[in-house]
């Protein structure tokens, strides 16, 4: 507690009737502060305790006690009582604000009920309880049609000389189904087997287009709330467990990872039945560790944000969002939070499905700089028949836990847990990678964080770099602007591969090596162009590192053996902006030579970590560029990516391509990239186009024509480069 003497010494007041030039201000400007010792505030909070108010006569004998001043015994108790009116004032306000909320959710449980309730005389519906201003507002809205009506008929009598109440009924016009223009691609086209082809790709609409999935209220009683909670503490306790135990609960094998034994598991837990009803299900369970520049608290934050969970795992998490808010935590820190979650986990290929499920988030601080983070499956009756994937995944407690390090740094200990039931065999491309846990494991998750993290650590440097800004990028705003700007493609390309909106992908052929699978959907985001877009994707295997793939893919200098749409015209690097310690982690600012587009330039964004890689670009014409690198909001530039996902088999390595080696001139036995255990490359190349601006728009055999000489010209010019003829 601290006193301000207000320029008085023990008499009080002699200040006032200093000379001028005396320093009397300059003394009153300079005020000394006096703290009280411990056995002085002790005993002033004894007396206030017996007598909040002391008279005169008290606060002289406090004073002679305590050697203070009356004046700081009166000021101490003035303090002291407009402090405990603030903490009653507190207490109070947080009284009142929970039973609002509590009155609001019954308003709303008791509207909700209304909706349902049948009339006892007629058996129909209640009547709203404002038909007044219903009816009110369909007479004005009818009075305006009128007036439309009326409009319109006295332009048509104006030009075709009678009312259009006379004029024949309108016949239906029947628009033929969209031809998909593209340019030649210099080279033949590789035909494919007859086609069964549904025209409208997504049956249910004109559109064909299937409306976003949607999420029925929810009514969570107290009891359901209650056992949640329980459900997510007996979650919290197993995952401390599982992070804290090493063998003979984790084994570690030959290439470093740690995977769970089930018996061990199965007799410390004593584990109930399965969740699921299939007796075949698959357990995955694994464990990784590693360090994120990030502190503890902002990922904590960011974990428990469902919006900044997307951002920090585009490649991973395709759609997330908070059901409901179980319990609130404590202020800053987030510790006692538990929510109801919705997410759909992916894998970037057509060809393995979503993983949907409602899960529990509990969020616990177990000691000073140190979180806990469990997410532990919950069951919603009826709501998961909405799920449309064809497999069914129930998350056992997994997480992570989340402690502090110097210099803003985190260490991060991640378990992943799972049950799966396919009830679809998974491709044959990808069963090696999801049978071994590596689809959805740990290490996936942590290599992406850490991967993310560095990134948004190179979005605040404020230093410039030479080779990163190249002279063309003039102030740091631009460089910010222009990673947010391939941060929006990268993040729209990875949620075209497993569309979050209800679409299928439907397969348009089968070729020798690969399928060719598309889906329509419509675009109306700001950052997107409108119309029908259509999305084409086909994944095929390479005997070769994925390391080495990857480098081949993001070098200027050998793009032209793989862009079909360049006419091999070669490309120049014009800007390079750093994501990371990796030098594949970057984003590069391309342009074409010898082409009649000079307005036209390349973004283009790579990365890479130990779970896969990607390369994403698009073109963006020159005027749009110069807006991101002046560094004005680039939110409205319109983006179309395509690019190509590429991710380690599953499969041990036998040495089947060693000798090869990647446009950098790296071998296989320098792979330290991704995939260092993997004998081959697995690799998805997408396309987007804009098909029309028509809402209707449907794609015709030519367009099917079109799509698949696209894809199967660049596979057989990839294949063709990397010597991979026959695979």
């Amino acid at each position: 507690m601290e006193f301000s003497s207000g320029g008085g010494g023990g008499g009080g007041g002699g200040s006032s009737g200093g000379d001028p030039g005396d320093g009397s201000d300059s003394h009153r400007r300079k005020k000394r502060y006096h703290r009280h010792t411990a056995h002085q505030i002790q005993r002033l909070e004894a007396m206030f305790k017996e007598c909040p108010h002391p008279d005169e006569k008290t606060r002289n004998q406090l004073s002679r006690e305590l050697n203070l001043h009356p004046r700081q015994i009166k000021f101490w108790f003035q303090n002291r009582r407009t402090q405990m009116k603030a903490q009653h004032e507190r207490a109070d306000n947080c009284a009142l604000r929970a039973e609002n909320d509590k009155i609001r959710c019954e308003n709303i449980a008791i509207r909700e009920a209304l909706k349902n309730v049948i009339c006892p005389s007629c058996g129909g519906p209640p009547v709203s309880e404002d038909s007044y201003f219903d009816e009110t507002k369909l007479r004005m809205e009818n009075a305006h049609l009128k007036e439309e009506l009326d409009r319109v008929s006295s332009i048509a009598a104006k030009y075709i000389g009678r009312p259009i109440s006379q004029l024949p009924p309108v016949q239906p016009i029947h628009v033929s189904s969209l031809d998909l223009s593209m340019a030649s691609f210099g080279g033949h086209g590789i035909p494919g087997p007859s086609l069964d082809l549904d025209l409208d790709l997504l049956p249910g609409s004109s559109s064909s287009v299937i409306p976003n999935l949607a999420f029925p209220p929810m009514s969570i009683s107290d009891m359901d709330k209650s056992l949640m909670a329980d459900i997510a503490a007996n979650a919290m306790d197993e995952l401390i467990r599982l992070l804290q135990s090493d063998e003979p609960l984790w084994i570690k094998s030959a290439d470093g990872r740690e995977t769970l034994n089930l018996e061990s598991y199965q007799r410390m837990f004593q584990s109930p039945n399965s969740h699921l009803k299939n007796p075949n299900i698959r357990i995955e369970a694994s464990r990784d560790s590693g360090v994120v520049i990030m502190n503890g608290l902002a990922l904590v934050e960011m974990f428990m944000d469902a919006n900044k969970w997307v951002e920090l795992f585009p490649t991973i998490v395709s759609r997330a969002r908070t059901m409901e808010v179980i319990s609130s935590g404590m202020l800053g820190n987030q510790s006692g939070t538990l929510l109801l979650m919705y997410e759909e986990l992916q894998v970037l290929s057509a060809l393995v499905p979503t993983r949907q499920l409602y899960f529990l988030r509990f969020c616990q601080q177990i000691e000073q700089g140190s979180w806990a983070i469990v997410d532990v499956s919950y069951d919603i009756p009826h709501q998961e028949s909405q799920f449309s994937s064809s497999c069914k995944a129930y998350r056992l407690p997994s997480g992570c836990l989340i402690q502090d390090m110097p210099n803003g740094y985190s260490k991060v200990t991640w378990v992943e847990h799972w049950e799966v039931e396919d009830k679809a065999p998974i491709h044959r491309l990808y069963r090696d990678l999801v049978h071994s846990g590596l689809a959805f494991g740990a290490e996936r998750w942590l290599s992406t964080l850490q991967r993310i993290c560095e990134r948004f650590a190179c979005l605040l440097v404020t230093g410039n770099s030479t080779r990163d800004l190249g002279g063309v990028i003039p102030s740091l705003e631009g460089k910010r602007s222009m990673m947010k700007l391939a941060e929006r493609m990268v993040n729209n390309f990875c949620s075209s591969i497993n569309p979050s909106n209800g679409q299928q992908w439907t397969t348009l052929s089968v070729l020798n090596e690969f399928e060719v699978r598309a889906t329509l959907h419509k675009s109306t985001d700001p950052g997107q162009p409108n119309g029908v877009v259509l999305s084409a994707a086909a994944t095929i295997w390479l005997p070769i590192p994925p390391q080495i793939v990857f480098n081949f893919f993001r070098d200027e200098r050998t793009r032209p053996q793989w862009d079909v749409l360049s006419n091999q015209n070669p490309v120049q690097e014009v800007a390079h902006i750093a994501n990371g310690s990796h030098p594949g982690n970057c984003i590069s600012v391309l342009r074409a030579f010898n082409t009649s587009q000079n307005n036209m330039l390349i973004l283009q964004e790579s990365c890479i970590d130990s779970s896969g890689s990607l390369v994403v670009y698009c073109p963006v014409d020159l005027p749009a560029i110069n807006i991101a690198m002046s560094g004005e909001d680039p939110s409205y530039i319109p983006l179309l990516p395509s690019g190509f996902t590429i991710s380690p088999d599953g499969r041990p390595d036998h040495n089947q391509a060693g000798g090869v080696t990647g446009g950098d001139g790296a071998s296989t036995s320098s792979n330290t990239g991704i995939g260092g255990n993997s004998s081959g490359s697995l690799i998805t190349v997408v396309f987007q186009i804009l098909v029309s601006n028509l809402p209707s728009a449907r794609m015709s055999p030519e367009s099917v024509t079109t799509v698949n000489n696209l894809i199967g010209n660049t596979v057989h010019q990839i294949k063709a480069a990397l010597n991979c003829s026959t695979s």
